[in-house]
């Protein structure tokens, strides 16, 4: 059984909402990344989301966007990640792994070795925002070969019939996007994340996350009474920013441990 259903299993039996938070693998530096994972691990997060850094990240704000710039000017790339996600496995062997990122590094591993080196190192999921279902059958063919689940936006303006596509398509858990425009953009509108959740449910029947928009504890305990996971993303990549190299890790386990206390106040209510 692959590790995110597992762990959503688990979660669900204990009544929990899972925290996923995101980093960009190589920001702020090549030897900080797994420092950052195991940190997020401690702090109480369920999955990962590992940005695999891309010079035009298209679906990204300015944050997430200067990241990528880091781990680029830093010499990061898809084998890289994938190597950091293998040492990561050396001491942590429950945590599920998804990567997210767009299609071009990919498309230039090849899709059939891409999926065959996540399964040697423990990749769980793969996430690629520009690829979408309609086009992207045949390659997540190859992820699912190895039990890697692909994972799918939707967003506000997603309508019935891509929402019946993902829902055929997608392992693992499906992505919704609370806002339109990029990530850390915009006000997060409970109303119409509340009022979309009945329409995606009709015919999703995976663990819904929602992420953009997400800042602190507060925001992340009101989307958990509505999905069923938190991913936040541009806050934590503006602690990194924000850092010096020896606060940087300690920096992100407090404000992670945080989120965290206060999706667990949720269910102690």
């Amino acid at each position: 059984m692959n590790r995110i259903q597992t762990t959503f299993d688990n979660l669900k039996q204990q009544d929990r909402k899972a925290l996923i938070p995101f980093i960009t693998a190589g920001d702020p530096s090549l030897d900080k990344t797994v420092p950052l994972m195991h940190a997020l691990v401690a702090a109480g997060a369920d999955v990962i989301e590992l940005g695999v850094p891309f010079s035009d990240p298209m679906a990204d704000g300015p944050t997430i966007q200067r990241a990528s710039e880091r781990a680029l000017k830093n010499g990061m790339s898809l084998r890289g990640v994938l190597a950091m996600v293998a040492e990561f496995r050396q001491t942590d062997g429950t945590t599920p792994v998804v990567l997210m990122g767009y299609g071009n590094p990919i498309e230039a591993m090849g899709w059939e070795p891409f999926a065959e080196r996540c399964a040697e190192v423990g990749v769980d999921g793969v996430l690629t925002v520009d690829f979408p279902p309609e086009e992207s059958a045949e390659a997540f063919e190859h992820l699912q070969r190895h039990d890697i689940a692909p994972i799918f936006l939707l967003a506000p303006t997603t309508d019935e019939a891509r929402i019946e596509r993902v829902a055929r398509l997608a392992r693992g858990y499906v992505y919704y996007v609370s806002l339109k425009g990029v990530t850390g953009a915009g006000h997060l509108d409970l109303a119409a994340i509340a009022d979309k959740m009945p329409q995606l449910r009709r015919h999703i029947h995976l663990p819904i996350g929602v992420g953009f928009g997400i800042r602190d504890g507060d925001t992340a305990r009101q989307v958990a009474d509505l999905a069923d996971a938190v991913v936040i993303g541009s806050r934590i990549v503006q602690e990194i920013e924000n850092s010096t190299a020896g606060t940087v890790v300690d920096n992100v386990q407090q404000f992670v441990a945080g989120v965290r206390a206060a999706l667990d106040r949720r269910t102690q209510a």
